[in-house]
């Protein structure tokens, strides 16, 4: 296969198994991306990440670029080589890590300015600045400069978040020049399906334009802009058929999404990729995905269980420590706790991920999904 062809192995219903091929392997999905913000899975080693089965990990560029800059990720021989990581990566724009930062962003049809939280300096992003700074980073798959717009905001906000977004998504196509590296436009367009239709339909054109001038593709779609406090029916009013509207031969990446059930579900509606830090950062809170749901490992009833954390995983943390334990380490705030848990959780993300494909390689992933929504596990919110 070329570098960035994409192959779909088998449909099951809205599911799909793709096979997509970058310059550091291939990956297989449906698949969950572990993020590495500031390039580490915090906790985690890039050899435990390679025995857990990680396929593709994420990389903030705006933590990057401000600490310890692009430059010196880029004299490092590029993002792969500075955490030792020779998988797939991925960075995102920083886009949502901007807008996050409401009080101290203006934007305007050049790009975006903003207040760095490292240092207070003032710092502007245009979106070709934001394609050099990904370039230097170096990550297989970069993704567009966009504006996220907050849940609830007004037809209004969402409107021009959805035209800015779009007018970045045609520059940061005509800058982004790295032969081994993609990117990936980005559907904004909040909770209503006339924007997110429209915002879809604008990338599609966008890269036709593009196509017409000898200029490139975008190699997938991102699906940014939920889970931004609205509730999860919410989204999923919205979800199918808004992914089911973007290019059927690319992946389709649900962005900012790590709760088992709302993965399990999303596949269903037809996403592809995921990436969410809620597996590490409930770890550090003493939380526990597991067969039986979400689990909150300071709790009394865990102090004298010398049972396995959950018995149906074959995790280094479930084959090898108690219930017991956990908690002793999590009531005392050993670092090991919050390092075993996130073991755990992202070996039960990857896994439940993994347990999708087969399911629909079987082109069984509807009785699937049914069995995970009957299950203890579901309770996981």
């Amino acid at each position: 296969m070329a570098l960035f062809d994409c192959t779909c192995d088998a449909t099951s219903g809205h599911a799909r198994a793709l096979t997509y091929t970058t310059a550091h392997g291939d990956f297989r999905t449906p698949m969950f991306m572990p993020v590495g913000t500031s390039a580490t899975v915090k906790g985690i080693t890039t050899n435990q990440l390679a025995e857990l089965g990680s396929q593709v990990v994420l990389a903030n560029t705006y933590h990057l670029a401000m600490r310890p800059g692009a430059d010196l990720v880029a004299e490092a021989g590029g993002i792969h080589r500075f955490m030792n990581y020779d998988g797939p990566m991925l960075t995102d724009s920083g886009g949502f890590q901007v807008f996050s930062l409401a009080d101290t962003v203006k934007l305007s049809d050049d790009g975006v300015t903003f207040q760095s939280i490292y240092d207070g300096s003032k710092i502007h992003w245009t979106p070709e600045e934001n394609m050099r700074i990904q370039e230097l980073i170096g990550a297989d798959i970069a993704m567009q400069l966009d504006q996220c717009a907050p849940y609830p905001a007004t037809r209004e906000f969402v409107a021009r978040a959805v035209d800015y977004s779009s007018a970045w998504a045609r520059r940061c196509l005509a800058a982004h020049k790295r032969p081994d590296q993609t990117l990936f436009g980005i559907v904004e367009g909040g909770m209503g399906p006339d924007f997110r239709l429209g915002s879809g339909g604008r990338l599609r054109e966008i890269e036709d334009e593009s196509l017409a001038t000898g200029g490139r593709r975008f190699g997938g779609y991102g699906i940014g802009g939920y889970s931004v406090g609205e509730d999860h029916e919410v989204m999923f009013e919205t979800l199918g058929e808004v992914a089911r509207a973007c290019p059927d031969d690319r992946p389709r990446y649900l962005m900012g999404v790590g709760n088992p059930t709302t993965l399990v579900r999303a596949v269903r509606e037809g996403v592809d990729m995921f990436d969410c830090v809620l597996p590490t950062r409930t770890a550090r809170m003493g939380t526990a995905f597991s067969s039986a749901g979400r689990m909150n490992m300071r709790n009394a009833k865990y102090a004298r269980d010398f049972t396995p954390l959950d018995p149906t995983c074959d995790c280094p943390t479930c084959k090898n420590h108690t219930r017991a334990y956990i908690r002793h380490l999590v009531k005392q705030n050993e670092m090991l706790g919050a390092i075993l848990l996130s073991v755990h959780n992202l070996h039960f993300l990857l896994d439940l991920m993994r347990r999708a494909r087969e399911a629909v390689l079987a082109d069984a992933y509807e009785e699937f999904y049914e069995q995970w929504m009957e299950s203890d596990a579901a309770a996981d919110y």
